[in-house]
């Protein structure tokens, strides 16, 4: 009598659905890591930016003898101090304000 071997080649539904699942789950336990990652580096950019704004308007108070306008606007169109425009906030799309006495930009303590 002669016997047919009979081999698979493929995945029954149960162990696909059991692998999607699984993928499913390590996906869902990643995502929060990755959203605070992302965040982190958010504010990072955000404490940069606001010490790059600080830096330049120091420089354009020794330049000019007054600090810029609280918003930005005179140093802003100036293109040596932001040649590609003063940034906004990367945590939340604002633009940066400064103190007029300080020179410190003010909020966005993230």
């Amino acid at each position: 009598m002669i016997r047919y071997r009979y081999q698979s080649r493929g995945l029954s539904l149960v162990e696909l659905t059991a692998s999607i699942a699984i993928l499913g789950l390590l996906a869902a336990m990643a995502l929060p890591r990755v959203r605070s990652a992302l965040d982190e580096g958010r504010v990072g950019s955000c404490h940069l930016q606001r010490a790059e704004i600080e830096l330049q308007a120091l420089r354009w108070r020794r330049a000019t003898g007054s600090w810029p306008a609280t918003n930005l606007t005179d140093v802003g169109i100036d293109a040596f101090y932001f040649p590609e425009g003063v940034p906004s906030c990367p945590v939340d799309a604002s633009a940066y304000e400064i103190d007029a006495t300080t020179g410190l930009v003010v909020g966005h303590t993230h």
